[in-house]
């Protein structure tokens, strides 16, 4: 009996170890983006690989005495862990954001994130789903540190043939990474994958810092800052402005065959009814500052004309007086409103763009069913703005920022668009959400996730477009803009971060103005249109429709 316990334990033993080394070595060679995953066998590639931090730790190890090697391997442990950690949480925002995560500067958006999964899971599904998260770090910390421990004692037990081991590994990596030998995949075998994580995480404080220091250079450069406030949009007055973002509108709806032709359809079918009402257009591309998310930084960069890509400069740049493009209206004489149905909190940064007034989702008066993420369907959001701003009577010019959310991740469910004398308070698109797919349906498979987006931005620009062909006066001027490119599940990861802009405007003499951008006729920008900066728009606008006052 005894010797089967102890053939047991040493079966044990055998097996705890072996799992600990898989562990270690699985966490070595993983990648920071799904598309980084080897494909096929995925463990078949995997255990061909040569991680490079593998040697050096044994080697390290091995040299140290038996107290210092204990706290080394702890220390070790810990750190991998938390590398591990940082590389699924990369791989979460290569997939959702297309960039990596920053550990200065990204803690806030794990906030958004939750309160996107109350919107779109409920409050239960949302705290099983980050309570789940934080077990899964913990149990990475927890059992890479006891794995190294147990490795570390391993080590010390066979110190010789460990030594001849290393030397043989490490002569292997260095012929391999000279020759430059991969799997399938283009995976090089020579893996490096953990030490170019940790030394580009290290890197971030720099960086950041270094960015913090250009970023108060840079806001301090502002052409416009001094202008008269009379000599500000003089080519605009007696106008209303809409300046509308829509949401994950990019370049690939008008430009993916996969997907872009119900987007395509649209727009067509939108050019013919606004030529009827006596519109024309002129449409171009802006490279945005996010992908896949982050609207606040895409909007922040058109409306300030500064590049602001990351969380620390936004907060900088709330912070300051900055020239928006919505208080140059300001200035100039305009009532300026907000209309921002995504606002579900306290929103201060409403002061800093400066507008006269903020319509949230608790202010607009929505009676109807969420759509996932998105509060309320954007021709409700539409028709609300026309009755508590556009209809009033005598009244001053107006310029309003209007953001439209239909179109947000998950793309369902989603409503269809409703003659406008039939929205009410929008207890209408009760049935209609309740009868329509839902996300679990819709998420199944790649290509219904597609169709799905496109059917959303049909939609949104539809709501824009129909609102002004029944109300728009010969003094309406439409600007409207994707914030950003969708998820990579919808683009992929290569995809450009460009998105589509058009001014709409019945007045002639508006889009004479912008005849030298060259931009394309209607509301299909042609592949060859010109693509500037999106930081770029707020000077180039001013320039066009302040002509007395602009810098040369």
């Amino acid at each position: 009996m005894s010797q089967i316990k102890h053939h047991l334990r040493r079966v044990g033993g055998a097996v705890v170890t072996t799992l600990a080394a898989l562990l270690v070595f699985l966490e070595l060679v993983m990648p920071d983006q799904i598309t980084r995953l080897p494909p096929g066998n995925f463990w078949l590639n995997a255990l061909v690989r040569i991680p490079i931090e593998a040697i050096v730790v044994i080697a390290v190890l091995l040299v140290l005495p038996e107290r210092a090697r204990r706290v080394g391997a702890t220390v070790l442990g810990l750190t991998l862990g938390l590398l591990t950690v940082v590389k699924i949480i990369d791989m979460g925002f290569f997939a959702v954001l297309a960039r990596e995560f920053d550990p200065v500067l990204d803690w806030v958006l794990f906030t958004d994130g939750y309160h996107f999964l109350e919107d779109s899971m409920g409050k239960l599904g949302a705290f099983g789903v980050a309570a789940a998260a934080v077990l899964l770090a913990a149990a990475l910390l927890t059992f890479t540190t006891l794995a190294m421990r147990r490795l570390s004692r391993l080590l010390a037990a066979h110190a010789q043939p460990t030594r001849h081991a290393v030397f043989a590994f490490a002569s292997a990596w260095i012929v391999l990474a000279v020759l430059g030998v991969q799997i399938v995949g283009g995976i090089p075998v020579a893996s490096q994958a953990a030490a170019d994580l940790a030394r580009d995480t290290a890197l971030k404080v720099p960086q950041d810092i270094a960015d913090r220091k250009a970023f108060e250079q840079e806001v301090k450069v502002d052409a416009f800052r001094n202008l008269p406030d009379d000599q500000l949009l003089t080519a605009l007055r007696g106008k209303d402005v809409i300046v509308s973002f829509v949401e994950s509108y990019g370049r690939d709806a008008v430009e993916d065959p996969e997907f872009n032709s119900a987007v395509l359809a649209r727009l067509k079918a939108d050019d013919a009814k606004l030529a009827a009402k006596g519109f024309a257009s002129r449409t171009g591309f802006l490279t945005s500052s996010t992908a896949g998310g982050g609207s606040w930084l895409a909007h922040s960069t058109f409306l300030s004309g500064l590049w602001i890509d990351n969380q620390q400069r936004y907060r900088s740049l709330v912070n300051t007086d900055r020239l928006t493009l919505t208080r140059a209206f300001k200035r100039a004489g305009f009532r300026t409103v907000g209309v921002e149905p995504g606002v579900t909190y306290a929103w201060p940064e409403g002061q800093f763009y400066g507008y006269d007034q903020v319509y949230d989702s608790h202010t607009l008066d929505y009676h109807g069913p969420m759509l996932s993420w998105s509060t309320m369907p954007d021709q409700f959001v539409m028709k609300q703005f026309q009755q508590l701003e556009y209809a009033k009577k005598n009244r001053g010019p107006l310029l309003a920022e209007i953001t439209l959310t239909s179109s947000h991740t998950p793309w369902a469910p989603m409503p269809t668009m409703l003659p406008w004398e039939q929205i009410g308070d929008g207890s209408v698109y009760g049935p209609m959400i309740a009868a329509a797919p839902g996300a679990g349906t819709v998420w199944k498979n790649d290509h219904r996730i597609r169709q799905a987006y496109a059917s959303s931005i049909a939609y949104s620009i539809d709501s824009l477009t129909s609102y002004v062909e029944k109300y728009g006066d010969d003094n309406l001027v439409l600007v409207f803009l994707g914030d950003h490119q969708p998820a990579s599940i919808v683009v992929g990861q290569n995809a450009s971060k460009d998105v589509p802009i058009s001014i709409v405007a019945k007045d002639p003499k508006v889009l004479d103005r912008i005849a030298s951008w060259g931009w394309t006729t209607g509301l299909t920008p042609a592949p060859t249109a010109p693509v500037w900066p999106m930081n770029e728009f707020r000077d180039r606008f001013l320039t066009a429709f302040s002509p007395l006052g602009s810098p040369h």
